[in-house]
């Protein structure tokens, strides 16, 4: 079992407008909705890869009762969330179908009470010993300290599973300091972490700060891993055009399955490229278009770096 962790959940829901104008009306030719939050994504393109998933973390009000009614029609993922007093928030993602481009609004998560957080902290410590994996996710809702995800990790390698981050600014730092097993940072984060928008540099700055293995999204460019066997990158053999929401999700989705099946770091970022790329590609947010997956995965370029 993969144990994912979303300490900020969210209802994602998807606009499709012909043309997105500012101070005018639009009228919405189609209207998606889906649990969400980085964790969620990333557990349910796990499971249709074929991995069992538990998801944790926290859902309440009417958009929790949502999320949690939605991801319980997910085959192969478990709801494992902690029930909370205040309202899951919304995210919604609208798309510009002339253009392709996709504009966010994302609510801020609700206060998590001191109680709420120990109920969290016990369930992880319950659902440890039968993880083969897991994955930290996201921001941080209000009241959930800054250090939380530092003390997850190390919960994790006292128990001896790998731990994979992705997360960013102080959470980032003090999570990296709890030496994790990969971080997932895209280039502004990675830059915020180290001071450097080198790549390479930067890279190599978050190992030395205490990330055993730094994966690194440059957007169109593909991806930078920094890793104690060496250093690749993996590039998509074209960039994908359409909804880019939820494609670092699939990428952390293809770590953590290439983590899992054993596969060299080449074969691993080869899968990685290839689910990010077709999750830019389908309709709907954090999903993925197998069929370009498939096509995308014996082409993807990986090169030592």
């Amino acid at each position: 079992m993969i144990l994912t962790v979303t300490l900020n959940t969210a209802l994602d829901i998807t606009y499709r407008v012909r043309s997105l104008r500012p101070h005018t009306s639009h009228r919405v030719t189609d209207v998606g909705e889906r649990p969400g939050g980085k964790g969620v994504n990333v557990a349910r393109v796990l499971a249709a890869l074929g991995h069992e998933v538990t998801v944790a973390g926290f859902a309440g009000g009417a958009t929790g009762e949502v999320l949690r009614e939605r991801l319980s029609a997910v085959a192969g993922v478990t709801d494992a969330l902690v029930p909370v007093g205040g309202p899951t928030r919304r995210t919604i993602a609208v798309v510009d179908e002339l253009s392709g481009d996709t504009t966010q609004l994302n609510e801020p998560g609700p206060h998590i009470t001191p109680t709420e957080w120990g109920v969290l902290l016990d369930r992880y410590d319950e659902l440890l010993p039968t993880a083969s994996a897991v994955a930290l996710c996201g921001s941080l809702p209000p009241g959930v300290p800054v250090g939380a995800y530092a003390g997850l990790i190390r919960a994790a390698r006292t128990a001896g599973v790998p731990v994979l981050l992705d997360t960013s600014g102080e959470p980032l730092r003090r999570g990296v300091a709890a030496r994790p097993d990969i971080i997932k940072p895209n280039a502004d984060e990675l830059a915020e972490l180290t001071g450097s928008h080198e790549p390479l540099r930067a890279t190599q700055d978050a190992r030395r700060r205490g990330a055993h293995t730094v994966v690194a999204s440059l957007g169109a460019e593909g991806l930078l891993a920094h890793t104690p066997e060496g250093r690749w990158r993996a590039v998509p053999p074209a960039p994908e055009f359409g909804n880019p929401t939820g494609a670092g999700d699939s990428a952390v989705a293809g770590l953590l399955s290439g983590l899992l099946d054993r596969l060299p770091w080449p074969d691993r970022l080869a899968r990685t490229v290839a689910l990010s790329a077709a999750t830019v590609r389908s309709p709907t947010a954090g999903d993925f278009d197998r069929a370009v997956y498939e096509k995308l995965l014996e082409r993807v370029s990986v090169t030592a770096a």
